[in-house]
Order: C-alpha cells, then structure tokens, then sequence
C-alpha cells in the first residue's frame, strides 16, 4: 500500500542548505530529482535573494560538483545541481530507496519534505537508510494512502481533505474568503504542503476528467 511521510531536517543536513548560510532570509523549493548515471541532479527554486548573489551564496559541499542558474520568473530563480551519488546523504537516500519527493521546502529554520513510497518498505528502506548513515531527520507523520474513486479519477486522501476544505472554506471564491495560512492552519500543515496538496490534486483532476479519451 502506498505511503506518505512527512519529516523535517536541519537546515544544513541537506547539501542545498548551505545557501542558508551566506542569505539566510531565503526560501528553497525543490522542483524535482533527475537521476543521471553516478549523478543526481535536483532542480529547485530560490525566492528572496538577487540573481547575483544566488551561486556565490552556496558554500562549497562534497556532494555536489556544480551549482548554476538556469532561469527565472520576476524574483524567483530556477537552479540546477549536481550530486555526486557515492557521498551518502539525505539527497541520495531520496534518490535512492524508489520515494517520490512530493515537496521539498527550505529556510534557514530547518527543511521540511514529504514524500511517498509505493509501499511501505519502501518508507522503511529509507528510514533505516538514515538511521546507519547518522542523518538526522525528525519524523511528522507517516501513513498509508486509501484512493479516494470517483467516476474517473482518484484521489489520495489527504489530497481530497485540502481540495473540500479549501472549497468548503470559499478559497477558490472571487474574492477570496479564506487565505492559504488559514486552511494550512486548520489542518495541522506548512503552507507549502498544502499548496503541493491543492497542486497536486488539480493536476489529478484534470489529468483523469479533462484529457481522459
């Protein structure tokens, strides 16, 4: 049965954290992980800082060979990454124990990901991964998905519970009657998990109602 966990790290236990250090007022989303032969390469996104400062801002780590910028959108900046996958670290125990990284946030507070197994081994390769590799993670929640049917689409469950409750609380409404910080409030979540839940579960939606053949 496929699984969620939610967990949170220090902000330098993962290599893209040592932005942090030199612009600590800046925000980091992780776009996506590509694997590549011995490499790993994440895309991620960094607000708050100019486009000069960005890649002079990491500080050198032994895990990755190469920062740079490939584009951005008004203040927000896209950055590519090279991870070497020998070095063993909270990178590559995500590339490599077969999770999906369903979102990746980072401040200089600490980081904050959830993530998705197909099945729940795949949950517990991961967590012992970290435990012999001394990875310091602090485990929120964990549990199992139950699909949520509908004539034609499917839903995990806590994608449902954020798309009603932000229905329910007139967040899609014109004007808006209840702001992101709100529901993410009443549901016991970041901001940022939330907005990947809304995300997601738009894209899920459409993908199974609007381009179904």
């Amino acid at each position: 049965m496929a699984t969620e966990m939610e967990f949170t790290v220090p902000a330098e236990e993962f290599p893209l954290g040592s932005i942090f250090e030199n612009l600590p007022g800046v925000t980091v989303e992780l776009e996506r992980l590509i694997p590549h032969e011995t490499l790993t390469i994440p895309y991620f996104w960094v607000r708050g800082a100019k486009t000069g400062e960005i890649e002079a801002a990491f500080e050198p780590h032994a895990g990755v060979t190469d920062i740079r910028l490939v584009d951005s959108v008004e203040d927000e900046y896209l950055m590519r990454a090279e991870w070497v996958r020998e070095y063993n670290g909270l990178l590559t125990a995500l590339s490599e124990t077969n999770l999906t990284v369903l979102s990746g946030v980072g401040t200089d507070d600490g980081w904050r990901f959830e993530v998705r197994g197909d099945t729940q081994e795949a949950i517990a390769e991961f967590r012992t991964y970290h435990q012999e590799q001394n990875i310091s993670i602090d485990i929120a929640t964990v549990h199992a998905l139950l699909p949520i049917r509908g004539d034609s689409y499917e839903l995990t469950e806590t994608q449902r519970e954020a798309l009603v409750l932000a229905y329910k609380r007139g967040y899609f409404d014109t004007p808006r009657e209840s702001s992101l910080e709100e529901i993410a409030d009443e549901l016991g979540i970041t901001q940022q998990s939330l907005s990947s839940r809304l995300r997601r579960g738009h894209r899920r939606l459409i993908s199974e109602t609007l381009t179904s053949p």
